[in-house]
């Protein structure tokens, strides 16, 4: 009977621990999410797309933060022609340590324009970043000698969303289909019908379907928002 008393309290305060560490981790899990977003090989970070497209992303995923940045080639407005995005890689990856130790526990979500995108999914199989999710918008899966770069596509473990216009010369609708049956993760696309590598409609096909610019584009950010939601359950 003497240790009865001391049993009841351990457990009950292993019970209160056990609590709390499942209430620590419930709230981890319904943080708002990090955003880290990668410009394209034409325009840095203050470019207007990317300002609209930042905040768009950033009310859509209710993120804590849309964190852009410019990679070392175009240091000091210069504008120079980047050099192969595995060399761009390393900075990429510490922009994003900076953002995750600036917002610890909350989920990662790595986004990317163009050649920002195809760098982001370089840094997703990186073994120290641990994202839960790839936002590619305008995925440039043909190189500039025509072949289709797919390798770090089909060796994603993240869950990939992609939004390409449907008239992108750099994304054969086509091709990229064949490309998302191999890849093993989870993966999904949203087509922006009549859209360019930027996703810009011509005005007269707005005008044939009855929609504008701004739909369109809203149209694509839910589908993000809802992969990413899924993504983070």
């Amino acid at each position: 009977m003497a240790d009865s008393f001391p049993s009841s309290k351990r457990r009950r305060t292993n019970q209160l621990e056990a609590r709390n560490d499942a209430v620590k981790t419930s709230n981890l899990k319904n943080l708002s999410p990090l955003v880290v977003f990668a410009h394209g090989a034409g325009a840095p970070s203050s470019s207007d797309w990317m300002i609209r497209w930042k905040e768009m992303l950033g009310k859509a995923l209710d993120a804590v933060e849309v964190v852009t940045f410019d990679y070392p080639y175009l240091a000091g407005g210069k504008k120079r022609p980047p050099p192969k995005a595995e060399k761009l890689v390393d900075f990429h990856v510490d922009i994003v340590k900076k953002a995750v130790d600036k917002y610890p526990g909350h989920p990662l979500i790595l986004a990317g324009k163009s050649m920002g995108s195809r760098i982001s999914c370089m840094v997703a199989s990186q073994k120290d970043i641990f994202a839960s999710a790839i936002v590619c918008l305008g995925y440039p899966l043909k190189g500039s000698n025509g072949a289709i770069r797919d390798e770090i596509l089909v060796q994603l473990t993240v869950p990939v969303m992609f939004v390409q216009g449907s008239k992108d010369g750099l994304c054969p609708p086509g091709k990229l289909e064949v490309v998302r049956n191999r890849i093993k993760t989870v993966n999904d696309l949203h087509v922006i019908e009549g859209g360019d590598h930027s996703f810009k409609v011509a005005e007269k096909h707005l005008q044939s379907t009855g929609t504008t610019q701004n739909v369109v584009e809203e149209s694509a950010v839910q589908s993000i928002a809802f992969f990413v939601s899924n993504s983070l359950m």
